[in-house]
């Protein structure tokens, strides 16, 4: 087998596990497109140039409620800022690779396939083409699933199946595996009172952008004063 067979069978069997998540919630986010009144091609383009699941979804919610455009890009921009941390974990393993490389390397990178191309890479046997191959195929099967999804949402009538609820189910459970200790239910607590009482001040959505910042600033905050505390502590017990 020639090298470059090797790295595209190396990609493509590591990124099948993804694929075959990426393919209900790629369906169900079309589906769910389609309701909010984007057409096939629009979501072509939307996968195409977005390539993130939770934004695409916020934003969609966010476009069917009717929110400012504004509202819409400080969300979805405020919920891809973990990409910044994940770009950085994965730039120490590619410092020869060229800036073309680096770049389609970027725009693949998701939650999915970082935690796969993290892994393999710690172990050594891993590079930046087989990263190549497991984003962008992950990416094929993402941007396939929205558009079957976006075409078969035609025929199916609103609120049937619990599409409706797709969204918040999805969401709930994001949050509930979050919950690794007391202090991310706190931040959880914080951000839903948050919202509902700058709901009554602030228009449109931004009440979400705001809540969101504000819990996750008073966590991060908490989080370092507890573990200055635990320090202190072990220095006076010794």
């Amino acid at each position: 087998m020639s090298k470059l067979k090797t790295i595209i069978f190396d990609g493509v069997a590591a990124a099948w596990p993804i694929c075959l998540g990426y393919i209900p919630i790629g369906l169900a986010f079309g589906v769910l497109a389609q309701k909010a009144g984007l057409g096939p091609l629009e979501i072509f383009f939307m996968s195409l140039l977005v390539f993130a699941g939770s934004s695409q979804f916020i934003a969609v919610s966010m476009l069917d409620c009717g929110a400012a455009l504004t509202s819409i890009i400080l969300t979805t921009f405020t919920v891809n800022l973990r990409h910044l941390l994940m770009s950085s974990a994965l730039a120490v393993y590619f410092t020869k690779s060229s800036r073309k490389k680096l770049s389609l390397l970027a725009y693949g990178v998701t939650d999915e396939s970082f935690a796969v191309n993290y892994s393999r890479l710690k172990t050594g046997k891993w590079d930046i083409e087989r990263s190549l191959v497991l984003n962008h195929s992950a990416n094929m099967i993402w941007i396939i699933s929205t558009v079957a999804g976006g075409f078969g949402g035609q025929f199916i009538p609103a609120g049937a199946f619990g599409i409706d609820y797709a969204l918040p189910a999805m969401f709930i459970c994001l949050l509930v595996f979050q919950f690794n200790g007391r202090k991310y239910l706190f931040v959880a607590m914080l951000a839903g009172a948050l919202a509902v009482l700058l709901s009554l001040a602030l228009p449109g959505n931004m009440y979400v952008v705001m809540a969101s910042m504000l819990a996750a600033t008073c966590g991060t905050v908490l989080k370092r004063f507890f573990e200055k505390s635990s320090v202190k502590r072990k220095v006076n017990d010794q």
